[in-house]
């Protein structure tokens, strides 16, 4: 009842004022090469089932009705160097992330580099991130064909017959064995999430680098990873480098543990829409909050933020009184590329998986004479 007495509003504007005090922070720590470098993802959480929550974010199609929880997408914005969440957007199941990625865009400023997966990659996005003075790193999509030949034939914008098996991007010049610069051409048809009044205001063509490199650390699933760029100079930008920037992309992985899993965020309690949002809230708060005990240690202890064990700082800040000092907190040890199988330890309850309404399931008990006191 307390928690229903407060507006959502003065949820975001704590959230807000948080992250605005500690925008001088990203605009400091942890640059790569100048540039504050911000991660781009989205996960999932569940919630309980009720009618409210079911209508708006939806369900797996997996799952018969009456049967499954609704769950809901977000998409969230990191700071690289701090591991500061500056946005976070819930969104309905089956509503793909690049329809509010514009939303995203707002934590971002010129000069940025943002480093997404390849969901995020297509000409549209890379338009607007180059037309906003923002660099672009992201992952190639599977589907999209990387020749590196130099002087090779490509496809043109419609031209989809005659064109099949060839790269749909102009060659300009090679900057190494896999790193070219071509030039990509508008698709004909809009994205779904743009309308076509702007889609027209992007531009007719784009220059963009694509280079191309190979993972030989153990215990990694993919080998070969091409990514997108629109840091053309390869001077200030080696192709090591930007493959070493990607692979910073993982962190976003962790801090999603730490809102999930440590947290407890992977399963939501409201039962409103109006409370699923704010409690998405106070997660993003106190998320923020920890990760400023993170800087503080990570300065008076001399290491790396990431360094600083999460769990560590969140028992200090919910034990925390207002005349305690900050103390040293449990530094976890460097172990790059460190890999461990993706299994659990822990086994589930022996239950059969609910694939009956529970109605359903009662009648089915009385029928057979079982008790169901």
């Amino acid at each position: 009842m307390a928690r229903s007495g407060l507006p959502l509003a003065v949820f975001q504007i704590v959230l807000r004022n948080l992250i605005k005090t500690r925008i001088p922070e990203t605009q400091s720590e942890g640059l790569w090469r100048g540039h504050r470098t911000l991660l781009i993802d989205g996960s999932s959480f569940s919630m309980p089932d009720t009618p409210e929550l079911q209508n708006q974010f939806g369900q797996p199609s997996g799952q018969k009705p009456g049967c499954g929880l609704p769950v809901a997408k977000f998409l969230a914005l990191f700071d690289a160097g701090t591991g500061l969440l500056l946005e976070m957007i819930p969104l309905s199941l089956r509503s793909h992330e690049m329809g509010t990625v514009a939303g995203i865009h707002h934590g971002l400023k010129p000069n940025d580099v943002l480093v997404g997966d390849r969901g995020f990659c297509s000409f549209a996005h890379l338009a607007i991130l180059v037309r906003d003075g923002i660099f672009a790193v992201i992952r190639m999509h599977q589907r999209q064909l990387v020749s590196f030949t130099p002087n090779r034939p490509h496809a043109l914008p419609g031209n989809n017959r005659a064109a099949k098996g060839l790269p749909r991007s102009r060659w300009l010049r090679s900057l190494g064995t896999l790193d070219q610069v071509v030039e990509w051409f508008k698709p004909e048809d809009s994205p779904e999430w743009m309308t076509e009044e702007q889609y027209a205001l992007l531009p007719a063509t784009l220059t963009v680098r694509e280079l191309r490199y190979q993972v030989g650390r153990p215990g990694f699933r993919t080998r070969t990873v091409t990514l997108a760029t629109t840091l053309l100079d390869v001077t200030l930008y080696p192709l090591e480098s930007l493959a070493e920037l990607y692979f910073t992309r993982w962190q976003v992985e962790l801090n999603f543990r730490h809102l999930k899993i440590t947290m407890n965020m992977d399963v939501l309690k409201c039962k409103t829409v109006v409370g699923v949002l704010k409690e998405l809230t106070v997660y993003a708060i106190v998320y923020n909050l920890v990760c400023t005990v993170m800087m503080g240690a990570a300065r008076r202890q001399r290491v790396d933020v990431q360094r600083i064990s999460f769990v560590d700082a969140l028992r200090w800040l919910v034990e925390v009184k207002s005349d305690d000092e900050l103390p040293m907190l449990v530094v976890n040890p460097a172990r790059p590329g460190r890999y461990e199988p993706r299994v659990r330890k822990r086994r589930p309850k022996q239950f059969t998986p609910m694939n009956k309404p529970r109605s359903v399931l009662r009648k089915d008990l009385l029928d057979q004479g079982v008790s169901v006191a």
